[in-house]
């Protein structure tokens, strides 16, 4: 009859077995419990550099992973408590700016040739000469830039 040839032993820096114990403390577990010496210990002090700043590293960034949108929330907590007084930037508190088509005049010029000129009133502004700003959507108020929506 043929036996099996036996697997071979686990070999890894982190896994040894502890040393032999005495004839005396190995009979108490002699009846139903394998002698302590047959289980892997686990060595943690065999860490070299490398896998301390690995870990090093993913405790940072998890550190900054969680930091970060907590700071963005906090903030815009604050900023949602102060009152936005600030005057719109691209139409200066007025609501409106001049349409860049007519110039603020309400109709365009168009030159057809031979010195001939059409006038016809602005399609972009419907002759007005000024369109609702769209910063601040007529408001006149300068909109913070994490409230837009």
């Amino acid at each position: 009859m043929t036996f099996a040839p036996s697997l071979p032993r686990l070999r890894s820096p982190f896994l040894s077995t502890p040393p032999k114990l005495s004839s005396s403390i190995s009979h108490k577990y002699a009846r139903n419990q394998r002698p302590p010496s047959s289980y892997p210990c686990i060595r943690a002090l065999d860490l070299d550099q490398n896998t301390v700043v690995a870990i090093s590293v993913g405790v940072v960034s998890v550190a900054v992973g969680i930091g970060i949108p907590v700071f963005y929330e906090s903030q815009i907590d604050n900023a949602a408590k102060r009152e936005n007084t600030q005057p719109c930037f691209p139409c200066n508190g007025s609501g409106a700016q001049k349409c860049r088509f007519c110039t603020g005049s309400g109709s365009v010029v168009i030159e057809l040739g031979g010195d001939e000129k059409e006038v016809s009133r602005c399609i972009n502004c419907d002759g007005v000469g000024s369109l609702t700003c769209t910063t601040c959507q007529g408001s006149g108020i300068q909109p913070r830039y994490l409230d837009r929506s």
